[in-house]
């Protein structure tokens, strides 16, 4: 049985790196930051996006423009496919609103609802059409399993260009042209390209045939920049390794929402969300917009989340924020009490959780299946250890399925041990897909317990006990007065931060002067480093748990602006505390 409790990480520091050539270009600190992530000067620095890969070397992209521009052609009405996820609505709607820039004559979107459709193209959403048909079907951010769904929608007469990042299986669907740059042989040089990210690129690959084709007016093409504030939220959101192309593309729609040049909708999600767009960073997305977006596709309808980004009038944009974030308020509620269950459950080895030493799997029947993937990272996090979260596939609760998400840790990859899980027991898996740290499946509900045995197994085999150990690891201490406003806004500037380029996290130890509990459950320090007078602002979001902090602290910290009532000061973001 699984350890129920939580993993007390241990601090490692990053090795030293060399900073030669950053010569005197940014703050020591933030060159040490950025040598440490692999960048080797200034230029690997630079986000500009002339420094975007060039879309023509995505394989399959020919034979998708080639697609296009038939249907741009002949006035093909077009339906866009998404996926339920932010990934997928800001995909959706990248895909509609450059579509019709480029002179599409019918585009409209459809999204699978997770209960009644399950996931991407599936016959299930195809059976639901009624005529006149589209002609062509788009998918994005999903589409590369669905191998049932294209084969029902060519049955039906319509063609299937398919546009995703998702692993593949042994075998393709029959699709008229896929773009993927994880398919097998893609020499694009980006494997982490977002769902959105992938279509963008496609329009950017069909403006140029329509350029090179003498069919756009010189001074006028269609802008397709004004689409990267929803190609920023949905690749940050995604959680997609923010590689040197991924930032730039997250970079530059970041600068345009900060200059106000976004859609109303992203616009409503800042205000109802309480962000300042002024000072929008990555983590704003990943943190405040993006679970807006996704809690309609977990708990309502993603139609909701899409249409909200689409609309260009704001009065209807706040309408549906405001409806957004109530959808959210709710599903906050609700991942609070799953999250509590799941606690008590391990704690008290109950049978309803079926758990494995290496590999876990959780469920219970009161479980939402939009919620179950927050579920998974949360215990993920808590037990650092593979975790496979399970609720009823239907709305009642009480069907024969299952869907499961599941969240790994470092160097367990999940679609390789869900694939190992399928090839040792054929049909005890009856579909999956996803990435190395995240991933979905769909099974019996009877088959349950073989399934946990069989991914523990596979954990097992895979894991060893230095993967089970959870790290923090830090950029290393500052000195006495590196800890300035100074260097926070460089390091702000130095962004943009997230998964695969990690915010910079420094460590040491600190005198606590005096400390405050505010908000009810956040710790608030006034903290020293020895032989240092200056006293130092801290807080730990979450931090209080009963008990007061010793006299000295060993903290992992990020440093943030502190700008209340116009402060204008620095202050340190607790991440992790242990006694000194």
């Amino acid at each position: 049985m699984a350890d129920p409790r939580p993993r007390t990480p241990v601090l490692r520091r990053r090795p030293p790196v060399r900073t030669d050539g950053w010569g005197g270009a940014v703050h020591p600190v933030v060159a040490r930051v950025l040598a440490a992530r692999g960048l080797d000067g200034p230029e690997a620095a630079r986000l500009s996006l002339r420094g975007l890969l060039d879309p023509a070397r995505l394989g399959g992209m020919d034979a998708a423009v080639d697609l296009l521009l038939q249907a741009l052609d002949q006035g093909w009405h077009v339906r866009v496919v998404g996926d339920f996820d932010c990934d997928g609505a800001t995909g959706t709607a990248v895909a509609v609103r450059g579509l019709r820039r480029l002179g599409a004559a019918q585009v409209d979107f459809d999204v699978p609802h997770r209960m009644r459709h399950g996931y991407g193209l599936s016959p299930a959403l195809v059976e639901t059409w009624t005529p006149p048909l589209p002609q062509l079907v788009l998918t994005v951010d999903n589409g590369i399993s669905s191998h049932a769904g294209v084969r029902a929608a060519r049955a039906r007469g319509m063609r299937v260009l398919v546009t995703d990042h998702h692993l593949p299986g042994a075998e393709l669907p029959e699709a008229d042209a896929i773009v993927n740059p994880n398919l097998p042989g893609d020499g694009f040089p980006s494997k982490h390209l977002a769902g959105v990210g992938v279509v963008f690129y496609l329009l950017l690959a069909l403006r140029a045939r329509l350029r090179a084709c003498g069919r756009l007016a010189a001074g006028a093409e269609p802008e397709l920049a004004d689409l990267l504030d929803l190609v920023a939220l949905g690749t940050v959101a995604d959680l997609v390794p923010l590689d040197r192309n991924n930032r730039i593309l997250v970079a530059a729609g970041l600068a345009r929402m900060r200059q106000g040049r976004l859609c109303p909708g992203l616009r409503a999600l800042v205000e109802v969300s309480g962000r300042e767009l002024a000072r929008l960073g990555a983590a704003d997305l990943g943190f405040a917009l993006g679970p807006r977006i996704n809690a309609a596709g977990r708990l309502e309808d993603m139609r909701l989340g899409i249409r909200c980004l689409l609309t260009e009038d704001p009065r209807e944009a706040q309408e549906a924020a405001l409806c957004l974030n109530a959808i959210n308020a709710e599903r906050r509620e609700r991942q609070q009490a799953m999250l509590e269950d799941a606690e008590a459950a391990l704690e008290a080895q109950d049978g309803r959780i079926v758990q494995g030493e290496v590999g876990v799997s959780l469920f219970s029947p009161d479980w939402h299946a939009g919620v179950v993937g927050l579920v998974a990272s949360r215990m993920k996090e808590r037990l650092h250890r593979p975790v496979v979260a399970f609720a009823p596939a239907d709305e009642a609760g009480e069907g024969a399925w299952l869907r499961g998400s599941a969240r790994s840790i470092e160097g367990f990859h999940l679609r390789d041990a869900l694939a190992d899980v399928a090839a040792r027991e054929p049909g005890l898996i009856e579909r999956f897909g996803g990435h190395a740290m995240a991933a979905g499946l769909t099974l019996q509900r009877e088959r349950l317990p073989r399934f946990a045995e069989v991914f523990d197994a596979c954990a097992r085999s895979r894991v060893d006990a230095a993967m089970l150990r959870a790290e923090v690891l830090s950029d290393g201490e500052l000195g006495p007065g590196e800890i300035q406003r100074e260097l926070a806004e460089a390091l702000i500037a130095a962004g943009p931060w997230g998964q695969g380029f990690p915010e910079p996290l420094f460590d040491g130890e600190f005198e606590v002067l005096d400390w405050r509990v505010v908000g009810e459950r956040h710790l608030q320090m006034t903290l020293r480093q020895p032989g240092h007078a200056q006293p130092l602002r801290a807080i730990e979001f979450g931090g209080w748990d009963g008990v007061p902090p010793p006299a000295r602290v060993l903290l992992a910290y990020q440093l943030g602006l502190d700008d209340f009532r116009d402060r204008r000061g620095v202050q340190m973001l607790v991440r992790h505390r242990w006694p000194a």
